[in-house]
C-alpha cells in the first residue's frame, strides 16, 4: 500500500501522522510512504530523517492526496484537504465528527473510506489511540489552568497549591476517566485542593484506592455539579461520551454564578464541550472571559506539546496503521472488531451508531459495508 503523510495545517498543530520509525516499519513491511516536505520539522523531524528511512518526500499536500491509498493525519482534515479526499481512499486520523456536521458531509461526498482514532476500541473497553492524547491534555489542562489563574491572564491571581498560612486552590475535575485522572494527578502534585465528580460509583472507589484521602471523590449530581463547580477556582471538563457529543453539564447561570477570575479549561471541546459557554479556540488566542470567567477551550491541546503528544500517539497508532496497510481495510477489519469501531465514514455513508445519533442522520452498519 501506498501511504501519505501530509503537513498539518491547523492553526498552531505541529504534530505529525507519522515518525521517521514509523515510516521504517512500514517501509520494511514493503509499503510505500510519501512524507509532505517540513511535515516533521517544527518538532526536529528532518526530511533528511524521513527519506533514511525510506519515504519519498513530495513538497505539496495536493501530490500527497493524489498519489497515496491511505492518509495517515493527526487532527481532522481542513476543508482544503477534504477537497482533496477521492472514493475509496483511506483517511486516518481524528474525526471528532459528532461536534462538527460540516466535515461529516464532505468526508460523505468525497466517498473515502474514514477511520477515527477517537472510536477505535480495545479488550478493555478502553479507547487506546484517544488516551495517549488525554493523558496529556489532562496534565496540561492543569498547566493551563495555572497559568490562566495568574492576574496577567484574567484570573483571580491565585498560585494553586497557596502557601503556608494560604488557602491551596479549589480544583473542580468533571470527570474520572484517563484526562480526569491525569489533571487530578498533576493537581494534587502542584497540592491544590482536588476534587473529582463522576457518575460512576465504581470509578471513583478505583480513584479512592490509587490516590488515597488527599483526593476527593464526589458522585455526580446536580446538585453535587452546582454546588462543586460554583465554588471552585479552577473547574476542568474531562467528560467523554465516545464517538458522540459531550452533555453540556454546566449550564451558563452556573458559570454566572462562578467567582470573578475563576478558570474553566474545557478539554471536552473537540466533542462539543461541556458547558453551554464553551466555544472552540485555538493556540493563537486561547482564551476568552465570559460573565468574568476565563474559558480555556482549546481544541488541539496537545498541539502545544507536539514532540511528545506526535511520539506517544504514534507508539499507539502504528500496530494499526500497519494492520490497514498489510490487510486492506477490509481484511484488517474483519480480523479486528476493535479496529472495525474506529470506522466513522464509508461509502458516502455514517458507519458509527453515536456520531449518526448526534448528527440526526442516517446510520450504515459497518459489517454489511464490509461484506
Amino acid at each position: 500500500m501506498l501511504l501519505g503523510v501530509p503537513k498539518e495545517i491547523k492553526v498552531h498543530e505541529y504534530r505529525v501522522g507519522m515518525t521517521p520509525s514509523s515510516v521504517r516499519e512500514l517501509t520494511h513491511h514493503g509499503h510505500g510512504v510519501w512524507v509532505q516536505s517540513g511535515a516533521g520539522e517544527a518538532i526536529g523531524l528532518s526530511d533528511a530523517e524521513y527519506a533514511a528511512a525510506g519515504a519519498v518526500i513530495l513538497d505539496t499536500a495536493a501530490e500527497i492526496f493524489s498519489r497515496a491509498d491511505m492518509i495517515v493525519k493527526v487532527k481532522e482534515p481542513q476543508p482544503s484537504e477534504t477537497a482533496l479526499l477521492r472514493s475509496g481512499q483511506i483517511i486516518f486520523t481524528y474525526l471528532h465528527l459528532a461536534a462538527d456536521a460540516a466535515q461529516a458531509h464532505a468526508l460523505m461526498e468525497s466517498g473515502c473510506t474514514a477511520i477515527a482514532y477517537e472510536t477505535v476500541t480495545d479488550a478493555n473497553g478502553g479507547l487506546p489511540l484517544l488516551a495517549p492524547m488525554s493523558e496529556v491534555a489532562g496534565r496540561m489542562a492543569i498547566q493551563a489552568g495555572a497559568h490562566c489563574l495568574e492576574m496577567e491572564q484574567g484570573g483571580r491571581g491565585m498560585l494553586l497549591g497557596g502557601v503556608p498560612g494560604v488557602p491551596a486552590a479549589r480544583v473542580v475535575i468533571i470527570g474520572g476517566g484517563v484526562v480526569g485522572t491525569n489533571a487530578a494527578r498533576m493537581a494534587m502534585g502542584l497540592e491544590a485542593h482536588v476534587t473529582i465528580l463522576d457518575k460512576s460509583l465504581h470509578r471513583l472507589q478505583q480513584l479512592d484506592m490509587q490516590f488515597g484521602p488527599t483526593l476527593n471523590t464526589i458522585f455526580a449530581t446536580v446538585d453535587a455539579l452546582e454546588d462543586h463547580v460554583t465554588h471552585a477556582d479552577l473547574v476542568v471538563g474531562a467528560v467523554l461520551a465516545p464517538g458522540a457529543a459531550t452533555p453540556r453539564l454546566i449550564r451558563e447561570q452556573m458559570v454566572r454564578d462562578m467567582q470573578r477570575g475563576s478558570v474553566l479549561v474545557d478539554v471536552s471541546i473537540d466533542q462539543g464541550g461541556i458547558s453551554e459557554t464553551s466555544r472552540p479556540t485555538t493556540h493563537a488566542a486561547p482564551t476568552y472571559k465570559l460573565h468574568d470567567v476565563v474559558h480555556y477551550c482549546v481544541s488541539n491541546m496537545p498541539g502545544a506539546v507536539a514532540r511528545t503528544s506526535t511520539f506517544a500517539l504514534n507508539n499507539a497508532t502504528l500496530p494499526f496503521i500497519l494492520a490497514l496497510a498489510d490487510h486492506g481495510v477490509k481484511g484488517a477489519m474483519r480480523r479486528d472488531a476493535h479496529l472495525r469501531a474506529g470506522l466513522n465514514v464509508m461509502a458516502g455513508k455514517l458507519t458509527h451508531t453515536a456520531v449518526a445519533a448526534a448528527l440526526n442522520a442516517p446510520y450504515a452498519r459497518a459489517e454489511e459495508l464490509l461484506a
